[in-house]
């Protein structure tokens, strides 16, 4: 147990310190990845680490202790790609169980036929195939005798599979062609009847909701219910990789109250459909957002846009052919996923977003996507260095040693989600085979290179670290990143490319720290440093390996505030 001896403060102009940390193991994170016996803390800010004894001098009498009795600190951890809003509004309606098998599936759609009207829309969002028993989309047949009188969508992302009704609905018939000028294509069998599958066109379908709609301050309570939950995994810090107006604004309204309990940089959703004039202006006056500024708190740090499908669904942009796929529902052997942006559009959308000294980033997943991402990126720098925006890789799962050396040349960042590996490894190994898989996630590659790139979750639903769709719990990703092994497997995925446990806090601190702009003030234990730290429940430099996903996180601190427990 940790004994904490608090003394009552008294007012001080000095530059005494109020807080100091002292008698354990302090995991610096710093360049040396130093180890400390202490910290003392003013204001919020690290002004001295050292020996217990060191440090333990600069107390005076209204200096708090925080004896650690030989536990350990490590820096706030940092998600690199989160949604937070839409996660922790995904159950304002009603409760959504977690969906193992079709069978839960088709379960929850009986389940809501019989709650709602008939005719009434039924949605089933971001519960992925490869995650489900059988591995496989439910069929329009299933859906529809689940639900006969009401239209169903079970959406994996931008790709669903849908019931007769809502394919009626949507105007979709035999032989129907994608003819909005957006991406995608409806599957259709061999008589040009549409199979139910959609593929990167959901917004053709016509659905609605019936949900009770939240107000601001339902946003703002279940919002900062999560951030606590993110502070009792030892998370202080986030990038919104997709922020929306809505979003905005509720994180001001918390920073306002003095209730934002997590940093909060942003990467603005900016759409590429319509005119590129449109575009631009939409560009214009993010670049223009009051948010713009220094803030510590809450700040734009570029936009994000969408390049590709994903490897969940079968439709990331692949250099070579999928190949045929039960899983997927792929029968074309040709078919190499989905392409969302032309170059002539990706061009000038990277060469503005860098005039405007905004971070670019998109969605690519798959290598063709990466590859496409990467060549914008070196087409633009001819004409103005890209490297001091940070342009960035989101996601970029399927790489290569040449898209590796690309990013060291142009200083191009990447954010990695490494319970990907963890959770769907197995149906990847099942489609491509380890051959194809040897720069997926190649972090120990990237870390070589001098490549900055962090870890993330994509965390989009529910509250709960282990609970959600995509679990946010950092320790979870740190262990899978040193192992690579994945759910139900006990062989690595291309071990060589495992990080070292330094590499893997580093991951999600001083790298994070960097892909948000902040790594002078956050994201290492040092003098100078805003004080973000955690406290464990055990040393995961030194534990077992696999024991690392089970940490616990005794208290939270951000600023030097304590914001876990409460």
């Amino acid at each position: 147990m940790f004994l904490f001896l608090a003394i009552l403060a008294i007012p001080s102009l000095s530059q005494d310190p109020d807080l100091i940390i002292h008698g354990g193991k302090i995991i610096t994170a710093d360049q040396k990845f130093s180890i400390k016996q202490a910290m003392a803390i003013r204001d919020g800010v690290i002004i001295a680490t050292g020996t217990s004894e060191e440090v333990l001098k600069l107390k005076v009498q209204s200096t708090r202790s925080v004896d650690l009795q030989g536990g350990t600190v490590i820096p706030g951890l940092i998600d690199s790609h989160v949604h937070p809003l839409g996660a922790a509004m995904h159950e304002f309606d009603h409760p959504i169980p977690s969906m193992n098998s079709v069978n839960d599936v088709l379960g929850y759609v009986r389940m809501r036929a019989k709650a709602l009207p008939k005719g009434e829309w039924i949605s089933i969002r971001q519960v992925f195939i490869t995650r489900l028993a059988e591995q496989r989309y439910p069929t329009r047949k299933e859906l529809d005798d689940a639900a006969p009188f009401h239209p169903v969508v079970f959406s994996t992302g931008p790709d669903a599979s849908v019931n007769s009704i809502a394919l009626s609905a949507s105007g979709i018939g035999k032989n129907f062609k994608v003819t909005d000028g957006g991406p995608g294509q409806v599957e259709l069998d061999k008589d040009g009847e549409p199979t139910g599958i959609i593929r990167s066109c959901t917004r053709l379908i016509k659905s609605s909701s019936t949900a009770r709609s939240p107000g601001n301050e339902d946003r703002k309570t279940r919002l900062s219910s999560l951030f606590h939950d993110y502070n009792s995994v030892g998370i202080t810090g986030v990038i919104d990789r997709n922020a929306d107006g809505t979003s905005i604004s509720t994180y001001e309204s918390l920073l306002h109250d003095n209730s934002l309990t997590v940093r909060v940089a942003i990467s603005h959703g900016l759409g590429t459909a319509g005119s590129m004039e449109g575009i631009l202006g939409n560009l214009k006056k993010i670049a223009q957002h009051r948010l713009r500024g220094e803030s510590t708190m809450l700040k734009i740090i570029g936009i994000k846009t969408f390049l590709d499908g994903g490897m969940l669904t079968g439709s990331a942009f692949m250099r070579q052919p999928w190949g045929k796929s039960e899983i997927y529902s792929i029968t074309d052997p040709e078919y190499k996923g989905l392409l969302f942006i032309p170059r002539e559009r990706l061009l000038p959308l990277v060469e503005e977003t860098v005039k405007a000294r905004l971070q670019f980033t998109a969605h690519s997943v798959g290598d063709g996507a990466v590859h496409e991402l990467l060549n914008a990126y070196m087409e633009v720098d001819k004409s103005q260095p890209v490297s001091k925006t940070r342009p960035c890789l989101t996601h970029s799962n399927f790489m290569s040693a040449e898209a590796i050396e690309l990013c060291k040349k142009l200083g191009v960042v990447a954010d990695i989600q490494p319970v990907w590996l963890y959770l769907d490894s197995h149906s990847l190994r099942k489609q491509f085979k380890d051959e194809r898989l040897r720069y997926f996630q190649p972090l120990q590659s990237l870390f070589k290179a001098g490549v900055t790139v962090g870890g993330g979750s994509d965390h989009m639903q529910k509250i709960g670290s282990m609970a959600s769709v995509n679990p946010y719990n950092p320790f979870l990703g740190m262990q899978t990143a040193i192992t690579r092994i994945g759910r139900n497997r006990i062989d690595p995925l291309i071990p060589e490319e495992a990080l070292t446990r330094e590499q893997a806090i580093s991951f999600y601190t001083i790298n994070n720290a960097k892909l948000m702009f902040m790594e002078n003030l956050v994201g290492s234990l040092e003098t100078g440093k805003k004080a973000d730290f955690v406290l464990l429940d055990r040393d995961i430099l030194t534990c077992p390996v696999n024991e690392i996903r089970n940490t616990k996180c005794l208290a939270t601190y951000l600023e030097g505030r304590q914001v876990h427990p409460k």
